[in-house]
Order: C-alpha cells, then structure tokens, then sequence
C-alpha cells in the first residue's frame, strides 16, 4: 500500500471514530455532510476574499484550515458502512491525482460547492484543484487533518462538552499549542496521530 493510500485510509478510520464518539448510530441519521461542505465552502472565500470593491489579501492559514475542515465533511459523505476503508481510500487517491481546476482559486472553489448544493456529492477531484492553487499537497492535508481530528478527540476527554475544557493554556490558545506540537512530529511516523494526542497531554494544565 503507497504511503498516500496509507494516510487515507487513517484519516477515514479517525473520521469513523469521531463521527460515532458524536453519535454512536451516525450512518442511520442522514446527516447534511454536503451542506456543511457547501457553507464551509463560503467560509473559505471570505478568508481568501473576493469583494472586487475592497482590497482584500488571502489569509492563507484560515483557508487552509478549512480545506481540513471540508474534507471531514468529505470523508463523512464517502464512508457508508460497507464500503472497505481500502476501497474508499483507493477511490480517493485516484480522484485527489486528477484535480480539476477553474481559472483561479474562487471560480474552483465554487466547482466545489456546487457539486455539494446540486449534487450532495463530495467533489474529490475540485478539491483537489483548490488545495493545488492554494499549494497544499497531500502531506499538508494529513499534517492538519490528524491535527485537527486529534484535538477535537483531546477536547472531548478533557470536558469540553460540560464546559470544564481550558481552551487557553499559558497564554496560548489549543489550535496553537496544536500547530506547534505538530510542527515537532514526523508525520510518517505510524503513531503520528497518538503523538500528536501525547504532545497535548504534556501541556495540558494539570
């Protein structure tokens, strides 16, 4: 198995396991997931900016955190409880190596999002176009998808949903003390995701 289909198939495995911690039956609940990708969608662009009226500069980071963010959604839509995780993740991979591009960013983005409003399909290969022109590879996409999926888990464990969780720890808020935790680690480690919840822990108030 490449390395590429290896990340993949963890990251729909870390997917299945955070849908099932929010609830435990999520295949039988018909959840929107192409509704979330569509309104991420539009978050995206105004991070990136697109009032002609205004001059507006890409905030690079928050776009790429939400790319993390749709591909959640994506994986959600993908992964139906028969389908093998090798198979999704092959199916995937074939997809995310032949993106589609429009003229720029925006008009790839909204490719995207519409596939997700016509369709409530997850439009791998558009999303594959607006991590390239925004210069994310696959690396990029593992690196802040474990990251994210990570520490949502860790929020779970720590009293997010009773309100107990600290989101802010020496002056740092979680999402930074995350990137800098993540930025330490080799992501080809197989453990990555497990070092990422260790590196938490360790700076973690107690």
């Amino acid at each position: 198995m490449s390395a590429n289909l290896q990340k993949l198939v963890v990251m729909l495995e870390m997917q299945n396991a955070m849908n099932t911690k929010v609830h435990e039956q999520w295949f039988s609940q018909g959840f929107e997931w192409y509704r979330a990708i569509w309104v991420e969608c539009a978050e995206m662009l105004d991070h990136y900016g697109w009032k002609w009226w205004k001059k507006q500069t890409p905030d690079t980071e928050q776009v790429i955190l939400e790319i993390v963010d749709i591909f959640h959604f994506g994986l959600s839509l993908r992964i139906d409880g028969e389908t093998s995780y090798e198979q999704l993740a092959a199916q995937l991979e074939a997809e995310l190596s032949a993106p589609v591009q429009a003229d720029d960013f925006k008009q790839t983005l909204e490719l995207l999002a519409a596939s997700a409003v016509a369709e409530k399909s997850f439009n791998a290969a558009a999303f594959a176009g607006c991590m390239a022109q925004i210069g994310m590879d696959i690396d990029d996409l593992y690196r802040g998808y474990v990251g994210k999926n990570t520490l949502n888990f860790f929020r779970q464990d720590h009293g997010y949903k009773d309100g107990s969780y600290i989101k802010v720890w020496n002056g740092q808020e979680d999402n930074e003390h995350l990137v800098e935790v993540v930025k330490s680690l080799d992501t080809e480690h197989a453990d990555f995701a497990k070092l990422v919840y260790q590196g938490l822990e360790q700076r973690y108030p107690k």
